[in-house]
């Protein structure tokens, strides 16, 4: 219950005017018709003796679902699970709260206190993503906040770990040093101990503990709602095939935590990444299918006269890191120097550049045999050069491309991957959402898959969609899907967990010629055969880039129908655009 004397404060601060109480029960009324207007009850709010109520739940109030999603995240059983939470908590925010609102009282004793729920979860989502090695990522978020709120010192120094950690030790110096002129200034006071021990270390060139854990750690607040569980939920990760452990720009090393390399005189120390996951020798959550090409990629990496490189190619959201990561934790055994993983784009979907992935390739240590994996290869020009600096480490690659050059060159094996069978999409469905959940609705989950095309990438995004909504059928969730499945297969916090984003980073990269004629492969029909659709040359540089695929004899070649289906929306999309420019010239 609000009392009447509170409300009275809100809208007229100190002073109301005498008529005060009878405006306050107007206000009441006409909120109650707007509400009746858009379909909400017109008992919503509830006059009680003393004041009104109003009952809310997750689905009339965001504050509420941000707080049961930050319960659950408490409550998680690992820290996946919990970042997913997080991030799905902080997506409900837009702007400053109540900025539309002019009410002084408010502005001064709600909005502050909003404020901090909202900051105190950023930071521990920080310090989750630095825990997990993905320093890259998190910069976006950090140099944002760490401007905004230059006197909250947690995100100074996240933003001060996180260069260091990206071997940005001059960049790191600098934002030290800024906040603490600022704060002398302003304030009359140094740093915090965390910030200071952090610019010892930095002085020192000495690695650093594991990530996200210094004496700055955030603790969210006290659980305010029950918990309410739904089960595992996929994992956030890297680059153009979301969803894994790892992060852009970062290497782990199975066995033990990658600490970085070793400082030598006259040489740059690499800054540790102690305490991230081991993402070689790490499972792949709720991973399905693909026995075959695990039994051969196996017999592959552990033959002693086998051959040395294996390629993992195919369409963008197949699977391809998925595979990849799955083999290397199964062979692990078989590699006593280790695990190495080193992921080959930005954030953004841009290559790494050639001097930049050197850098983060692991040093032999004379410790036996090793594995590289280098994931999302942006093509031969990048992997090429990598390849003197692997030594006699076996090296596993993912890729859109073929990197046809690559195996002529080096020899190798080519694991070209299709999409998923329909049992395989359901036991990764099940796998994340839940047997039992899956199980209840066969003839749905049948439905969601063929909606999502069999891709690993759309289903996990589905198996989101239904873990964050307990209440919703899958029935339900595959029909809203099909309405507009190129449009509708994302998740809003994690534009890595996004068909849009991911198909159209893939799509950006094709020479204007090709992305032509993938576009107007949208509006083929099949049985005219994808060969009206441009030269043959055309169509075999789009099978290099991994949007067409060989095909059976006498049609050779084929599109997977989802790439096709999202063809037709990009097409689409792209002529309404044209048509509103028209219309406003």
């Amino acid at each position: 219950m609000v009392s009447t004397g509170y409300l009275l404060r809100a809208v007229w601060d100190e002073e109301p005017p005498a008529t005060a109480r009878a405006a306050l029960q107007t206000c009441v009324l006409r909120l109650r018709r707007l509400f009746a207007k858009y379909g909400i009850s017109a008992t919503t709010i509830e006059a009680v003796p003393g004041g009104y109520r109003m009952r809310n739940d997750t689905e009339t109030l965001d504050l509420v679902l941000f707080r049961l999603l930050t319960a659950q995240a408490r409550a998680a059983a690992g820290t996946d699970e919990e970042l997913y939470r997080l991030r799905e908590a902080l997506s409900l925010w837009h702007g400053q709260p109540l900025a539309n609102v002019a009410s002084r009282m408010l502005q001064r004793d709600a909005v502050p206190a909003l404020e901090q729920e909202r900051l105190r979860v950023l930071e521990r989502v920080c310090d989750l993503e630095l825990a997990a090695g993905n320093c890259h990522q998190v910069l976006v978020d950090l140099y944002e906040s760490a401007r905004r709120y230059p006197v909250r010192e947690r995100f100074t120094e996240q933003l001060v770990e996180a260069l260091y950690r990206t071997g940005r030790q001059a960049e790191a110096l600098a934002e030290y040093r800024t906040v603490r002129d600022r704060l002398r200034e302003e304030l009359g006071v140094d740093p915090g101990p965390g910030l200071r021990r952090l610019e010892l270390a930095i002085l020192r060139a000495e690695e650093l503990g594991p990530a996200g854990r210094g004496e700055g750690v955030v603790e969210l607040p006290p659980r305010q709602e029950p918990s309410a569980g739904t089960g595992p939920v996929p994992p956030r990760g890297p680059g153009a095939e979301p969803g894994y452990p790892g992060g852009a720009g970062t290497a782990h090393t199975g066995g033990t935590a990658h600490t970085g390399r070793t400082a030598h005189p006259g040489r740059t120390a690499h800054p540790g990444r102690a305490g991230a996951p081991v993402g070689g020798a790490t499972p792949v959550r709720g991973f399905a299918g693909r026995e075959a090409d695990l039994r051969a990629m196996a017999l592959r990496l552990t033959d002693a006269d086998g051959p040395r490189l294996v390629v993992v190619s195919g369409a963008p959201g197949i699977g391809k890191s998925a595979l990849a990561r799955q083999s290397a934790h199964e062979v692990r055994d078989a590699f006593p120097g280790g695990v190495s993983v080193v992921d080959l784009t930005h954030p953004d979907g841009s290559g790494l550049g050639v001097d930049e992935a050197r850098e983060l390739l692991p040093e032999p240590d004379g410790g036996g045999r090793r594995l590289v994996l280098l994931d999302n290869a942006a093509g031969a020009g990048q992997v090429l050069p990598l390849l003197s600096g692997t030594g006699d480490a076996s090296v596993l690659v993912t890729s859109r491309r073929g990197l046809a050059a690559v195996v002529a060159t080096h020899g190798g094996a080519v694991h070209r991957l299709d999409v998923l069978g329909p049992g395989e999409a359901r036991r990764l469905l099940a796998g994340l959402v839940g047997a039992e959940r899956i199980g209840a609705e066969e003839a749905a989950v049948r439905e969601l898959a063929a909606v999502c095309g069999h891709f690993p990438l759309a289903l996990r995004i589905a198996a989101g969609r239904l873990l964050t909504r307990p209440g919703l059928s899958v029935a339900d969730c595959a029909a809203w899907l099909a309405e507009d499945p190129a449009a509708r297969l994302a998740l809003a916090e994690d534009p890595r967990l996004s068909v849009p984003e991911v198909f159209g980073q893939a799509v950006s990269a094709l020479p204007p010629p090709l992305r032509e004629t993938f576009l107007r492969m949208g509006s083929l029909d099949p049985a005219e055969g994808l060969c009206a659709a441009g030269s043959e040359t055309v169509l075999e540089q789009l099978v290099e880039a991994g949007m067409l695929e060989d095909g059976p004899p006498g049609q050779p070649y084929r599109i997977h129908a989802f790439l096709q289906v999202y063809a037709r929306w990009l097409a689409r999309d792209g002529e309404d655009a044209a048509a509103e420019t028209s219309l406003t010239r």
